[in-house]
């Protein structure tokens, strides 16, 4: 049987469920953020990985050029001093150098070809890759925003929660308030009806004493709601 207590217990079991909903669902909004945001700090790495790639075949190109420049430099340098010498010997070793020079010279306009064609290929990967990446982000960032407002709006629920526990306690006994606090504290539901003699909560048979209890055969009405044997949840007979 559904006395007045336990319907007054019951009422409050549904505020605080959904209290304990809400509150589940807002302190979960924070793992949630922290989730995307790092999808979000996923994406600009990569980013800046392509752009670091890029920005490394730039330097490599401008190493190259440098050290062509110096080889150049050096060819003329080579060049004149063969127009100058009269000895055979050192016009055939500056001819020497002269051709190892320009082999070496044209050895790194190969390799600054080939650095330039790479560029080319990161500069078209860079762009395709940032443009994607940036989609990704602006979608991210809308995703925390939703989640932002969200929290909010969950937070403005639970606080209106809260109230309607507030207000579903105060009808309820002092003594039964308590009990259903200290059942609540270790299982929720706190508060289940006995079907086939079983409790609602465990599922495990009560005893015929609290069967009766919960049944208000010869109870004190101002005693404390059964219980169950096995699990502690309040009981109550449902007919």
């Amino acid at each position: 049987m559904i006395t007045p207590a336990i319907q007054a217990l019951l009422i409050l079991q549904d505020r605080d469920t959904k209290r304990l909903g809400l509150e589940a669902q807002l302190k979960q909004v924070p793992a949630d953020i922290a989730r995307v945001e790092a999808k979000i700090a996923a994406e600009k790495a990569a980013i800046d990985a392509a752009k670091h790639e890029l920005n490394s075949l730039e330097v490599r190109k401008k190493s190259l050029e440098n050290d062509i420049g110096s080889a150049e430099a050096k060819l003329g340098k080579y060049k004149t001093q063969q127009s100058l010498v009269k000895k055979n010997d050192e016009f055939k070793a500056l001819g020497h150098e002269i051709e190892t020079t320009e082999k070496a010279i044209g050895d790194l306009e190969g390799q600054e070809l080939e650095v330039m064609y790479a560029i080319d290929e990161a500069k078209k990967k860079f762009a395709a890759a940032e443009a994607e990446l940036k989609a990704n982000i602006a979608g991210h960032e809308g995703r925390i925003r939703t989640l932002r407002e969200r929290e909010t709006s969950l937070a403005t629920e639970l606080k209106a929660a809260q109230a309607e526990v507030a207000t579903a306690r105060a009808p309820v006994e002092l003594l039964k308030i308590r009990l259903y606090d200290r059942v609540a504290a270790r299982n929720m539901p706190a508060v289940v009806a006995i079907r086939d003699s079983k409790c609602g909560g465990c599922h495990l048979k009560v005893s015929s004493e609290v069967e009766s209890a919960a049944r208000g055969k010869g109870t004190d009405p101002l005693a404390p709601p059964p219980t169950c044997d096995q699990c502690g949840r309040i009981v109550y007979w449902d007919v």
